[in-house]
């Protein structure tokens, strides 16, 4: 029974602390993105509570904890974890008019959401594992103690697994980040009335510690601050809807993934592009002769704003659209007027192993790359191995498009992917938008490559809003290249988030 009892206090509460841990970037995301610098930051603040948990677990495992104690101060514990697991969100909430506010550092923002919401459940749950280590290591039989914390450890590592897998796979996906934090804060309130009950040998205490493990999550639930701010949760994002009637005059919504806004679809015209570089990609490619019956590929769908414009315009086209979340496809069909047409194919896939499955030869008038990971674009999209095998795919005369959010002063990653794009292709062109932009540092740029180049170096809009948008002197932008000393953005070597830190980082340039 010991020996049963601690090895199933070791598993959960090793599982629970992780995924705590994964769902804590989920629930970051909404405010700071989620980025390597997020889950750095989420990481570092849980070890360290699992760290100094582990040295105040050890001084509550000191000569005077026998049986009787380590059970006690072991439900007292696990109480604490299922208190603090259970603040998480409302202090999230409460934290964000501090953190989530104009002038405050992104690095700032990112440690300070993990210690309000993460700090404390993993300082505590940190303190199980020596009290139950001792408990198990002092009655092991002569001889056995190497075993007994063999098996412990393994214990450990296959909860840590298991909560990992669980909250990565199932948790986020079924029941969504608040959800999540709910359920462990039940589990955790179950084993320390488990404990509770052992202690006391009685068994009234327990199941009254038992039944609040389960009410006051219950009654949590019912909480504003744990209302979902998602209008659907999936394992890669929160998605928002937003009215933009306001910003378009007739119905239009606008979709935010995360805190990034990804796309803005009008529902009685398709073909109306709000946003300025899904317009110009519009533009760009009808001057440069898409053809009647085009082929394209969408690496990553949004709102699938173009490809619904295109579908529109170009009923007998083909539309390959490879969107890896499948919540943002049904989202999109649900909330923003995409319907089913013989012309759109929609693959629910990552977009380079979805466009490296297909046959290797020329099939594609445009490969359009649009997604993101906070502002950066996805490393594996970037590389020159993939930009071999978008060349192989396109049609002579065909182009791939890159959009590409960057800072107007020292737009380094895309120095970089223009010098790595230039390896492979003949011709390669930065678009910006001629107007004033908004204050701040970012600004959206339109990347296009091909084996021919477009025959004009300014481009007006000939339908939609009246914009007009110029190409950057190619010289210029060579010679700016060659002084920044950008690498060549390989599979090996694509450091997309050190290129783009002084933007991410920097509070103007991250729109904080």
């Amino acid at each position: 029974m010991k020996a049963w009892l601690d090895g199933a206090t070791i598993l959960l509460a090793s599982a629970l602390g992780l995924t705590v841990e994964i769902v804590a970037g989920r629930l970051l995301a909404p405010y700071v993105g989620m980025s390597v610098h997020s889950w750095t930051a989420v990481i570092a603040v849980v070890l360290g509570g699992f760290s100094l948990g582990h040295w105040w677990g050890g001084r509550l495992a000191g000569p005077d904890c026998d049986r009787l104690r380590g059970h006690r101060r072991l439900a007292w514990l696990l109480a604490g974890s299922a208190a603090s697991t259970l603040l998480a969100v409302p202090a999230l909430r409460l934290a964000a008019p501090h953190l989530d506010a104009p002038g405050v550092h992104p690095l700032l923002a990112m440690l300070g959401f993990a210690l309000a919401g993460f700090f404390a459940p993993s300082l505590l749950v940190g303190t199980v594992s020596p009290i139950v280590t001792k408990l198990a290591v002092e009655e092991a039989a002569e001889g056995e103690v190497g075993r007994v914390l063999g098996r412990l450890f393994a214990l450990s590592a296959l909860g840590a697994i298991g909560g990992t897998l669980a909250a990565g796979f199932l948790l986020l996906a079924w029941i969504g980040s608040g959800g999540a934090m709910l359920a462990c804060a039940a589990l955790y309130g179950l084993m320390a009335a488990l404990h509770a009950g052992v202690a006391r040998r009685a068994a009234a205490p327990a199941a009254l510690i038992a039944l609040a493990a389960l009410l006051l999550p219950a009654a949590a639930a019912r909480l504003p601050a744990y209302a979902r701010s998602c209008d659907a949760e999936s394992a890669y994002a929160c998605l928002r809807v937003v009215d933009a009637a306001g910003l378009v005059g007739q119905p239009a919504r606008l979709l935010v993934l995360d805190h990034l806004a990804h796309g803005v679809n009008v529902r009685d015209d398709p073909t109306l592009l709000v946003q300025p570089y899904l317009h110009l990609a519009d533009e760009l490619m009808r001057r440069r002769g898409l053809p009647d019956r085009p082929a394209a590929f969408f690496a990553g769908g949004g709102a699938f704003t173009l490809p619904r414009a295109w579908a529109a315009d170009h009923p007998g086209g083909r539309f390959v659209v490879a969107e890896i979340d499948p919540t943002v496809v049904r989202l999109a069909r649900e909330a923003f007027w995409l319907e089913d047409s013989p012309a759109l194919v929609v693959i629910a896939r990552d977009a380079r192993a979805a466009l490296q499955a297909l046959p290797a030869e020329a099939a594609f008038d445009v490969i359009f790359a649009d997604a993101f990971q906070d502002l950066a674009m996805p490393v594996h999209l970037v590389t020159r191995e993939w930009h071999r095998a978008v060349r192989a795919r396109l049609k002579p005369g065909g182009a791939y498009l890159v959009n590409v959010m960057e800072d107007r002063r020292e737009p380094r990653f895309l120095l970089a992917l223009w010098r790595t794009l230039a390896q492979d292709f003949a011709h390669v062109e930065i678009w910006v938008e001629m107007a004033e932009q908004p204050p701040g540092r970012r600004i959206t740029y339109l990347v296009l490559a091909s084996d021919r180049p477009t025959e004009v170096a300014r481009l007006a809009a000939t339908r939609g809003p009246a914009r007009a948008w110029a190409r950057l002197p190619p010289d210029i932008v060579a010679a700016r290249a060659e002084r920044a000393r950008v690498p060549l953005l390989t599979d090996d070597f694509a450091p997309v988030e050190r290129l783009m830190a002084h933007l991410l980082l920097s509070p103007e340039g991250s729109g904080r």
